[in-house]
Formats: C-alpha cells, structure tokens, sequence
C-alpha cells in the first residue's frame, strides 16, 4: 500500500494508518518543537500533544501529499502557543550552529533573529529547517509562491541590515 493510501485512510478514520503516519513523522516533528522550545522534555510533551490534535483533525486534511507539512504546522503553532505562554522567545540554535563557528557570533546570530516576528521565524524554519519547498509553503500559508519568495528576501535583507549596522556582514 503506497503512502497516498495510508494517508487517505488515516483521514477516513483509519487508526492503524493514522499511527503509520504518525511513526513516520515523528522525527521531524520532534526536531522542530526541540528547535522551537529548546528542552527534550518539552518538544517530547509537544509530539505527544501534536499526535492528538492531528488524530482529532486528520478528517479536516484537504490535501494528502502535503501531510508533512501540515503536522509541521501543527507543531510550529502549538510551539508558538508554549513560547508566548511563557513568555520567553526560543530561536532554533541549528541555524546559528550551521553559521558560525565560535560562541560570539552564535549570539550575534540568536540576537538577529530575535529581531524578527513570530511570523517570519516561523518561515525561516520552513524554509531552511524542515526543507519545505516554496510552493509548498505557498499552499500552507495560502498565499501567492511570489509572496513567499517576496518575504524571505525581505528577511534576508533584514538581517543583512541588522549585520552591516554591527559591522558583521559575513554571517548572513
């Protein structure tokens, strides 16, 4: 049975497929909420958290193929939920450890990006964390590829202007 059909059983109420889906993705649903909240304890709670909503939505899922995806989101907004509740901003460390190499730029680069909503880490993590394509992201956001394309340029740019007002243009 190929993937397309796990998945549309899972969403005609499959249990079985369900789990199938969920033991597939749990991996990456991990990492992201470990990128996001930053304690093994916690991002283990979000997965579990995140398998349930999923179970309780699977029948909502309009598009198949875009599963991943859409338990991604799942999890970057219930991550994003868990920051604001406690009042504390999480950026994903990977990106600073896949930047630099010394411990001063990496809080350079947890700075830069402290300076960017919500929004926009969300997209960076997406894009450069879970390797979703445009497209893709696109369709989650429900908004035009060139919007996509359009604001991460922007968010480059920011963060080069955040950099060049340091004196720190290599990094970005």
């Amino acid at each position: 049975m190929g993937d397309l059909e796990i998945i549309k059983k899972a969403i005609d109420g499959d249990d079985e497929a369900f789990i199938t889906i969920m033991k597939e993705h749990k991996d990456t649903l991990y990492r992201t909420a470990l990128a996001f909240l930053k304690n093994e304890h916690d991002a283990i709670e979000a997965v579990q958290e995140i398998t349930y909503r999923a179970y309780k939505k699977i029948h909502t899922l309009k598009e198949p193929n875009y599963i991943k995806t859409w338990l991604t989101r799942i999890m970057m907004n219930y991550c994003q939920d868990q920051i604001k509740k406690n009042k504390r901003i999480v950026i994903d460390e990977r990106l600073s450890d896949s930047l630099v190499t010394n411990d001063r730029s990496q809080l350079e680069i947890t700075e830069a990006l402290s300076t960017l909503s919500d929004a926009e880490q969300q997209l960076i993590h997406l894009k450069y964390f879970q390797d979703v394509k445009i497209k893709d992201i696109a369709i989650l956001e429900n908004i035009p590829e060139g919007t996509v394309k359009s604001r991460l340029h922007k968010i480059m740019k920011t963060l080069r202007q955040y950099f060049n007002e340091k004196g720190e243009v290599d990094h970005v």
